[in-house]
């Protein structure tokens, strides 16, 4: 990925209110990889667009509608806000909502938690709500 240059970015600082968690959803065979290596470096679409996408709690299940809509080999992962440094910038993106985005790979030491993300009959992503709390 290139390296973060704030003057091609409308960084925004993050509501002292933010959940400690942000969040990934990604493939599971991109996660394998990721275990094997120790670090998540990024998805085809993060590597395009030259940082890692995640989402806030209240982010995740519009992410999964858009980018995601029946594609059942997908993992949540959550991940500690506060350990990604300066390299986790909030910016403007659609509908003037701040996503997360993350500067640099994703360390395993960050994650929480991992969780499949299964699908029901209708081809709908199963979340239980408690995933997404703080």
């Amino acid at each position: 990925m290139p390296p973060y240059d704030p003057a091609a970015t409308s960084a925004i600082e993050p509501s002292p209110h933010r959940s400690i968690f942000v969040y990934k959803i990604v493939t599971r065979g991109d996660w394998q990889i990721a275990e094997r290596d120790g670090a998540f470096d990024g998805s085809r679409d993060d590597h395009r667009d030259g940082f890692i996408h995640l989402s806030t709690a209240d982010q995740v299940v519009a992410t999964l509608h858009r980018h995601f809509a029946g594609q059942g080999d997908l993992k949540l992962i959550a991940v500690r806000a506060d350990e990604l440094g300066e390299a986790l910038k909030f910016e403007v993106s659609r509908g003037g909502d701040a996503f997360p985005h993350l500067y640099g790979p994703l360390r395993l030491t960050s994650v929480a938690w991992q969780r499949d993300l299964d699908l029901d009959a209708a081809g709908n992503h199963l979340i239980d709500a408690a995933w997404l709390e703080c």
